[in-house]
């Protein structure tokens, strides 16, 4: 069971600030992925890839594939002068399955340091699966279940145990191993497939989750946004019931060459590994009885970086540290979010929840560090900028369903119209009583600031609590006349919302520590 959240988890605290380089030399690719770290928000703010194809031959041959070793050097040594022109010394260089396999692995990682200066760490196959499951749990604190990170030559298994790793197994199951350049025979390819899963005994049909890791695995959930008609094209937490996945591998595998190609988001490269990869997937689910895929865009790299962070750092949550980090440099009183946090509380205390106490909690506290987002937009469109924002940033620690939610939030605080919403397919995946209080919960944003200006000495000055019938806001008589028409306009917009009459009253002696 998720503990439930401390006072202390809705802080995001910029203790530590600062660039780190992860650059994973891959079976299939070689990417660099330059991290911002605010707190604990791992931001990714320049993320490059090239396909370099190293371990392509190594299951014949016992060495590194002669073109993909230079490939990988010259992207290597690009990487090592764009990270010294950034002025980047935080670097991190990790090598998996295709150099810890080959017999030239040494030289090669020999090779690179001479060209490039870098020193690369050759990941052995527990550091591999502990590490990626360290990154999942990154990006989704309460997996729950089993980590599968397919590479191109291993398959990482890993028990999830609210958001830790458990006991991890690597597996020669990647499709450089498994496929070679013969045409894939299912029936031997299932036969050899349960034959290696089941020797490893991690999947002994516990159910649960499945996260899913890996740019193959990403692929085929680029395959069912593309023919599930799924309207919010974001990999990460994208979920499927078993029966959806069972769907998505028998298209996966039953599809042509040329439709896979054709599928916005799958890369060419993708297409002759995916049919494998999809009955790969078939297998676990099965075995492990897992009754959820989930697709995470979080895993070793961010393992990594994670791997270095203070516990206490992690432990925080990564939403409202994702959103403080974007909103901060637009806000123009930066602790203006957190006061507005705790003002929304007596408000919503008396509410049906949307996601459940613990999880209001959360989106509410995130929804509030949001609630600058769209200063520095031009007004007649900071709804549509601020909306768009939310749903698409790479935002870690939310359900798809809790995107929408503070995404629409969002979109209300800056007066977006309900119509807007009600007219695009993503907003369905919110219920009606969780737009509503999607809605409330901007338009009391909207009121905070203001009510305030943002200040939040003068935000303690009032107070908003939601009755049966009436949603009262008390006004401390020294800021009377702070309290005029526009403010009287947006209290009536909110009790009509939420089918209540709108209540004032003027007291001496509110918010007196202000």
């Amino acid at each position: 069971m998720t503990r439930a959240p401390m006072p202390s988890d809705f802080v995001a605290e910029q203790a530590i600030h600062r660039d780190i380089a992860v650059i994973d030399v891959g079976s299939n690719s070689v990417r660099l992925v330059h991290f911002r770290v605010e707190g604990r928000s791992l931001w990714p703010i320049f993320n490059e890839k090239v396909m370099a194809g190293l371990g392509r031959g190594v299951h014949d041959t016992g060495k590194l594939h002669p073109e993909g070793r230079d490939i990988a050097l010259r992207a290597l040594k690009r990487f090592q002068r764009l990270l010294d022109a950034k002025g980047v010394s935080d670097r991190h260089v990790v090598a998996t399955a295709a150099v810890r396999n080959a017999s030239d692995g040494p030289d090669f990682i020999a090779a690179v340091a001479a060209r490039t200066g870098l020193a690369v760490r050759v990941l052995s196959g527990e550091d591999e699966a502990r590490l990626s499951a360290m990154g999942v749990g990154a990006g989704i604190p309460d997996a729950q279940g089993m980590m599968g990170d397919l590479g191109g030559s291993s398959l990482e298994l890993t028990a999830m145990n609210d958001g830790l790793p458990g006991r991890g197994v690597t597996t020669a199951l990647g499709p450089q191993e498994m496929l070679g350049d013969d045409v894939m025979d299912e029936a031997a390819l299932v036969a050899a497939l349960d034959r290696v899963l089941g020797a490893t005994g991690q999947l002994t049909g516990q159910g649960g989750a499945f996260y899913a890791v890996g740019g193959a695995w990403r692929a085929l959930g680029q395959l069912a946004f593309a023919r599930f008609g799924y309207p919010l094209n974001v990999v990460h937490e994208f979920s499927l019931g078993a029966r959806q996945t069972d769907e998505l591998v028998r298209l996966a595998t039953r599809l042509s060459p040329a439709s896979l190609r054709g599928t916005p988001g799958v890369s060419s490269r993708r297409v002759a590994t995916l049919p494998y990869a999809a009955l790969l997937l078939r297998r676990i689910m099965q075995l492990g009885a897992f009754d959820r895929l989930v697709f995470s865009a979080y895993g070793v790299r961010e393992g990594v970086l994670a791997s270095g962070l203070p516990p206490a750092l992690l432990a925080q949550d990564p939403l409202i540290a994702g959103a403080e980090a974007m909103a901060l440099p637009n806000a123009p009183t930066p602790d203006f979010g957190r006061a507005l946090a705790r003002w929304l509380v007596p408000a919503f205390g008396a509410l049906e929840t949307a996601f459940g106490p613990a999880r209001d909690r959360v989106l509410h506290e995130a929804a509030t560090r949001l609630t600058d987002l769209g200063a520095r937009h031009h007004p007649d469109h900071r709804a549509d900028l601020a909306r768009g924002s939310v749903l698409y940033a790479p935002f870690a620690g939310m359900t798809h369903a809790e995107r929408v939610f503070l995404a629409a939030a969002i979109h209300y605080r800056y007066a977006g119209k309900r119509a807007v919403l009600e007219d695009n397919p993503i907003f369905h995946l919110i219920d009606e009583d969780q737009h509503n209080l999607a809605q409330m919960l901007g338009l009391s944003l909207r009121l905070g600031a203001k009510l305030s200006g943002r200040s939040p000495a003068l935000l303690d000055r009032y107070s908003l609590t939601v009755g049966p019938d009436v949603i009262r806001l008390e006004v401390d008589e020294s800021v009377r006349d702070l309290y005029v028409e526009r403010s009287v306009s947006l209290l009536d917009n909110l009790a009509t919302v939420v089918g209540r009459t709108g209540e004032v009253v003027y007291v001496t002696g509110l918010g007196a520590r202000g």
